[in-house]
């Protein structure tokens, strides 16, 4: 027990604030800061494609689609996230009420941190659809595959805001709270320097992990199609967003309607929640009609012909070499007490020979006697 109590004194009752930020790469025209913040997108990217490619070839689409699609999709996901972050927070990129004294050169910097995943699946979705089009594959289907990959993707992401030192909420005392350097641009002004904050990274990295893990479940039961489980990503997430929105310091845009003033981005996940409820249950009321394929009308592949094809038809495939006549087949066989020639059923030409006169005594002894007879054997008369 005193182990115990001596190991759990060590273990410090706040998160650090990180030591590292990234590393420079020597070129021969200078250095390339490789930042910390961009390894964590980077990182997600990597494992929200690896999961969403294993669900893809699941699904039966076709190989290597899921490249098609993701190079249009990623870049696209980028500029969109990077211009719903500049018109969400304007005022260090066009100044405090758009007065000018901004640094608009900082819109391009997406090392420094800022990208709203509003913007992102937004025109990271428009980008799937160009790239599901040149596939022949439906965006809807890839939506579906995509989702968990997505939140995978969102939980190590976002530890890219604790090397920058980012969006953290207000002061606590809980164990797990956040240390930030007090001389870090991001530090409240105003406030002692040995604050703790809430790690709303954190926050928001765990659940997201435990919608990846529900969302898979939910899918494995109830087999989502139709976008449905998309949709259900979106409700999962902006009902995660706005608590923690809402537990953030940092600046942002104040929104107010229906007389209450909020960031912009608690409005946002509200109504994305809204709409994706309304979405997800209109759908789950349209009835499934055909098959479902990942495939647009009129992409499918082409089924090839063969002998599988033909007999999946119904057709049956015969060699008409080898096929034989049924007279000829018994002809052939042996007989079971000589072993010769069996004559039990009648040739063609005995059968239209006339019938002779009645065997007479003499024939009819040569018969017990062992002879040779031509005529029809005592088996033919038990075939009649």
């Amino acid at each position: 027990m005193q182990t115990l109590l001596q190991a759990a004194a060590l273990v410090p009752a706040s998160i650090p604030s990180p030591d590292w930020s990234g590393f420079d790469i020597p070129l021969p025209w200078g250095t390339l800061r490789i930042h910390a913040y961009a390894l964590c997108i980077l990182a997600g990217i990597v494992a929200g494609l690896w999961l969403t490619s294993v669900r893809w070839a699941r699904r039966g689409a076709p190989e290597g689609s899921v490249w098609d699609i993701v190079v249009c999709a990623i870049p696209f996901g980028i500029i969109g996230g990077r211009l719903y972050h500049v018109v969400s927070s304007p005022d260090a990129y066009f100044g405090p009420g758009f007065d000018g004294t901004g640094d608009l050169s900082l819109i391009p910097q997406i090392q420094r941190g800022g990208l709203g995943i509003w913007g992102a699946v937004v025109l990271g979705v428009v980008g799937a659809w160009i790239g599901c089009r040149r596939s022949g594959v439906k965006l809807s289907a890839f939506l579906d595959a995509a989702a968990p990959g997505l939140l995978l993707a969102q939980a190590i992401g976002r530890w890219g805001n604790y090397f920058n030192q980012e969006l953290f909420g207000g002061p606590t005392t809980l164990p797990w709270a956040l240390q930030i350097d007090a001389d870090n641009p991001n530090f409240p002004a105003g406030t002692p320097a040995d604050t703790l904050f809430h790690p709303t990274f954190l926050y928001e990295s765990l659940w997201n992990l435990a919608g990846v893990v529900l969302l898979l479940a939910l899918d494995r039961k109830f087999n989502f199609r139709r976008s449905r489980l998309f949709w259900l990503y979106a409700m999962y997430y902006t009902l995660g967003r706005v608590w923690i929105e809402a537990m953030r310091i940092d600046d942002a845009e104040q929104i107010e309607l229906f007389g209450i003033t909020t960031r912009l981005n608690v409005w946002t996940s509200i109504f994305v929640f809204l709409a994706a409820l309304a979405a997800f249950i209109l759908l789950g009321r349209k009835k499934r009609t055909g098959r479902d394929t990942v495939y647009l009308p009129g992409r499918e592949p082409e089924k090839s012909d063969g002998p599988k094809a033909a007999a999946a038809a119904g057709d049956e495939v015969r060699d008409p070499d080898t096929v034989v006549s049924d007279s000829e087949s018994r002809d052939n066989l042996p007989d079971n007490q000589n072993g010769s020639r069996r004559a039990s059923v009648p040739t063609e030409e005995a059968a239209a020979a006339p019938a002779g006169p009645t065997p007479g005594p003499d024939a009819t002894a040569a018969g017990k006697s062992g002879s040779t007879a031509t005529g029809t054997a005592p088996e033919a008369g038990a075939t009649k």
